[in-house]
């Protein structure tokens, strides 16, 4: 019987390599049905339809912040059902990632320029937190799923009133994003001390102010 090779850092590294390249440059194929599917691609005027591409445009570089952000946890968590949790969240953020940028190309616009930026950042940022322990790694996700549900709320607020698509994909994100945080909650996160959660959400509007434009 063949000996099953073991896992060295280098696969470890080329896999993280691999991850990064598919969500910042490659296209990963939703799991799911894409939510706007049957919902009627309403003509809208062009400033409308510039502000609903620079609000799915956000949502695309949450999506692949959050890539970021849930690899890089996953890569530090100490136990295999933090892990577990990690991976499964990141697998439902692709959906989001697809879906988003279905509905860019639908409005004949285009992802950030500064995905690879975003990505990096939000990386670090993930396993940052993850090295503090498990318990401060799901609190993260909490922090973080519970300010991206306000922020879809925000954006389902100020979408043009024509842009259905885009309304229904940002509905089954939000739902998503809140199940996340539950199952976090429940799974033994910590809560984040101050100032935390406010530098979180501080870098969060500026990704938000440049990702509408750029």
């Amino acid at each position: 019987m063949t000996a099953l090779r073991q896992i060295t850092p280098l696969d470890h590294l080329l896999t993280e390599a691999q991850r990064a390249l598919d969500t910042v440059f490659g296209n990963p194929p939703a799991s799911r049905p894409y939510p706007a599917e049957a919902t009627p691609d309403v003509r809208m005027a062009a400033p409308e339809r510039r502000h609903a591409a620079g609000l799915m445009r956000i949502n695309h570089v949450g999506e692949v912040c959050a890539q970021g952000l849930y690899f890089g946890q996953a890569a530090v968590a100490r136990e295999p059902e933090t892990r577990a949790h990690l991976l499964d969240a990141a697998q439902e953020e692709t959906d989001h990632l697809a879906w988003c940028a279905q509905r860019l190309r639908e409005l004949d616009s285009r992802p950030s320029l500064f995905n690879p930026i975003w990505y990096a950042g939000s990386y670090t940022i993930g396993t940052l937190a993850g090295l503090r322990g498990d318990g401060w790694n799901l609190g993260f996700v909490v922090e973080t799923e519970r300010q991206v549900e306000a922020h879809l709320d925000e954006h389902l607020d100020t979408l043009p009133p024509a842009d259905l698509r885009s309304r229904e994909v940002i509905k089954v994100m939000k739902i998503d994003e809140a199940r996340h945080a539950d199952h976090a909650e429940h799974a033994g996160a910590r809560k984040l001390p101050a100032p935390i959660p406010s530098v979180m959400a501080l870098a969060s509007k500026v990704m938000k102010t440049i990702a509408y434009r750029l």
